[in-house]
């Protein structure tokens, strides 16, 4: 990380206060992002990755929230402006595709009409018909059939997929330079999944987008993510490039997560490999290592925090938070003969 991206994160903290305690959704995460660059942040369901995403665009502010570390988008300092400066980075500079298009649509207006309200709050100087003009361009961009019809459905009348494709149209609508997809394929079958991900590894191309793809899902990530970001417990577990994910991953909870996906070259196992336990609770984490009760390599370092750092000579930029040595990580995450996580004993 050295600063020299579009967008810069530096040590992002972000806690709510509930009755119990602080609950510290996300702890210390750090990245940069350039344009026409995918990175993939990756982790199970309450590890940080959508707090991490929606405190970007400002959206997680609120009285209860505890929010510190730096966001910069080129120079500007979004944890530190207003609300009405913010407005003019959301959907401008900066946009997010949510993980429900069907709740993010609102159902009793036509599709076409909430994309051109977003032109024209914003544009201000775009007539409706113009407006009108460039959804229709912007459906037609993300695949919509018969854009010039369709611009006036429904969003009930449009399948999973092209209501994906409608918001993402919708986030584009104000050519941001940012763009964050957060489950962009969640409840969509594996054929349109493939597609909505060809979309945004092209679009990310033509448009020379900074993209942030948010999953819980390695294998949806295989074949676009040029940088993966693992997280968990609200932590940055692992990052590197997607070959040094894939190929030479070095904390067991990727293992974990590499062993969870289903191989279509293997026999088909009697039972799917699972990483064994829950992820921790945010109020009260286990000291040390956030990853240890479910992992069973835990060995007497491991309840001190370990730091994210390079442990690999010849791999500056691949960081892990784990204190195994490289050569006990190659022979542990084998299992079975391939990449894995050993059941707990």
């Amino acid at each position: 990380m050295n600063g020299s991206g579009l967008l810069t994160v530096r040590d992002l903290r972000v806690g709510f206060a509930t009755e119990g305690g602080i609950l510290q959704a996300v702890d210390g995460v750090s990245f940069d992002l350039a344009p026409g660059e995918v990175l993939a942040i990756v982790g199970e369901s309450g590890s940080g990755k959508s707090v991490t995403a929606q405190t970007l665009l400002g959206l997680t502010r609120s009285p209860n929230a505890r929010i510190e570390g730096s966001v910069r988008l080129r120079a500007a300092e979004l944890l530190e402006a207003d609300e009405a400066a913010l407005r003019k980075v959301r959907g401008e500079r900066m946009a997010m595709v949510f993980q429900d298009p069907m709740t993010s649509f609102n159902p009793v207006h036509r599709v076409g009409a909430q994309i051109v309200e977003a032109i024209q709050a914003h544009r201000g100087e775009v007539g409706k018909s113009e407006a009108r003009a460039r959804t229709v361009a912007l459906l037609d961009a993300v695949g919509i059939p018969e854009a010039e019809r369709r611009v006036d459905n429904y969003p009930h009348e449009f399948s999973g997929g092209m209501r994906q494709r409608a918001m993402i149209a919708m986030a584009l609508s104000l050519e941001p330079e940012v763009l964050i997809a957060d489950e962009p394929t969640t409840a969509l079958d594996v054929t349109i999944q493939a597609q909505i991900l060809r979309l945004l590894e092209r679009l990310t191309g033509e448009r020379n987008l900074a993209t942030i793809l948010i999953t819980h899902d390695l294998g949806v990530v295989a074949e676009i993510a040029d940088r993966v970001m693992v997280m968990y417990a609200g932590r940055v577990v692992e990052e590197g490039s997607l070959d040094e994910i894939f190929y030479d991953p070095q904390h067991p909870y990727t293992w974990g997560l590499l062993g969870s996906l289903t191989r279509l070259d293997r026999p088909r196992p009697e039972r799917l490999p699972q990483i064994g336990g829950a992820p921790p609770s945010l109020l009260t984490p286990p000291a040390g290592c956030a990853f240890r009760p479910r992992c069973p390599h835990e060995f007497p370092k491991c309840p001190q925090p370990p730091p994210l750092e390079a442990r690999l000579p010849d791999a500056p930029s691949h960081c892990d938070r784990c204190w195994l040595s490289p050569e006990q990580k190659r022979e542990k995450r084998q299992v079975a003969g391939q990449i894995g996580l050993e059941a707990p004993a």
